[in-house]
C-alpha cells in the first residue's frame, strides 16, 4: 500500500472504530431509522455546499448513474442493518462482527475482480480473522444471538457493496458517490420516519456531539476516504487491513462505556496487526517487482 494510503487508511480506522461506541449512545436516545436519517441529511447538508464550491458534476451517464443507485442502496441497507443490530449488542461486539467482512471479499475477489490470492494474503487474513475470533470470544459474556446475525448480515452486503464498487465504479469520484449515497439514504428513510413520527431531534447536548461527530466525521469524511483507497488499491488487501477497527472499536468502548477489554483484547489485537503487516508486505512486493 502507497505510504499515503497508509495514513489515509489509519484516519478511517480511528474515526470509524471511534464512531462504534458514540452510535450505540445514540442509539440510546432515537430508533435506529431516526439516527440514520439525521446522519444522512447532516452528512448532506455538510457535502452540498462542498459540492459545489469543488465544481463537482453528477455524471450524466445512465449506466453509471444506475450502478451508484445500486450502490446507494446497498450502503444504506449496510448502516441500517449494522444499527439495527447494534441496538441489542455492545458496540465491541459490533465491531468485530461486523468485521468479519474481509473473510467475504477474500472469497468474492477472485473470481469477481480477479485479484490475486496470494499466500500471504491467506496467512495475513487467517491471522487477522484469529484475532477477530479472540476479541469476539472476549466479549462472549455479551453476545445475544439475533442482534449478532443481523450483524453478520451487515458484513455480507458490505462485502458485495466493495466487490460491486471495484468492479462497476473503480473510475467514479470517491466525493460524488458519497454525496449520492446520502441522498438516497435521506429518500429512503424520511417516508419511513415521517409515516411513524419519529423525526424529533432530542435536544441533548450529548446527542447532538454524538450526531455531528458520526454523520461528518464516521459516515462523510470516512467514506469519501474509503472509496479513494477503494479505487487506488486491492479490495482484499483494504478490507483485511479495516480489521484495525475492531481493535480500536473496543478500546473505544472500554474507555466511554465501560465494555469488558483484557489481555485477550490485547492478543487478538497483536495478531489482526501481524494479519494486517502480512497482507501489506505482500502488496509492497508486488508493487517493487
Amino acid at each position: 500500500m502507497k505510504s499515503r494510503n497508509i495514513l489515509l487508511l489509519v484516519v478511517v480506522v480511528l474515526l470509524w472504530g471511534s464512531n462504534y461506541s458514540l452510535v450505540k449512545v445514540g442509539l440510546g436516545f432515537v430508533s435506529p431509522s431516526t439516527l440514520l436519517l439525521q446522519r444522512f441529511l447532516i452528512s448532506l447538508a455538510v457535502l452540498f455546499p462542498l459540492f459545489l464550491v469543488l465544481h463537482k458534476k453528477l455524471p450524466r451517464d445512465i449506466r453509471t448513474l444506475a450502478r451508484l443507485a445500486i450502490y446507494g442502496v446497498l450502503y444504506t441497507s449496510v448502516n441500517t442493518a449494522q444499527l439495527v443490530g447494534m441496538v441489542g449488542e455492545s458496540s465491541g461486539i459490533s465491531a468485530v462482527i461486523t468485521y468479519t467482512q474481509p473473510l467475504f471479499v477474500l472469497a468474492m475477489a477472485a473470481p469477481f475482480l480477479n485479484e490475486g490470492i496470494t499466500t500471504n494474503k491467506i496467512l495475513g487474513g487467517a491471522i487477522g480473522f484469529m484475532g477477530v475470533a479472540i476479541l469476539f470470544l472476549n466479549q462472549m459474556s455479551s453476545f445475544t444471538l439475533m442482534p449478532s446475525f443481523v450483524l453478520l448480515l451487515t458484513a455480507l452486503i458490505w462485502a458485495i457493496s466493495v466487490i460491486f464498487y471495484k468492479k462497476f465504479l473503480g473510475l467514479a469520484d470517491p466525493f460524488v458517490a458519497v454525496f449520492l449515497q446520502m441522498i438516497i439514504g435521506s429518500i429512503l428513510f424520511i417516508g419511513l420516519d415521517l409515516g411513524t413520527g419519529s423525526l424529533a431531534f432530542p435536544s441533548n447536548t450529548e446527542y447532538v456531539g454524538i450526531v455531528l461527530y458520526s454523520s461528518i466525521a464516521g459516515l462523510a469524511i470516512a467514506n469519501v476516504i474509503w472509496l479513494h483507497l477503494l479505487r487506488e488499491e486491492e479490495a482484499t488487501t483494504l478490507s483485511t487491513s479495516v480489521l484495525l477497527v475492531p481493535a480500536v472499536a473496543l478500546l473505544f468502548g472500554w474507555h466511554f462505556l465501560g465494555e469488558n477489554l483484557g489481555l485477550e483484547s490485547l492478543i487478538g489485537s497483536a495478531l489482526i496487526l501481524g494479519g494486517v503487516f502480512l497482507t501489506n508486505i505482500n502488496r509492497n512486493h508486488s508493487h517493487a517487482g
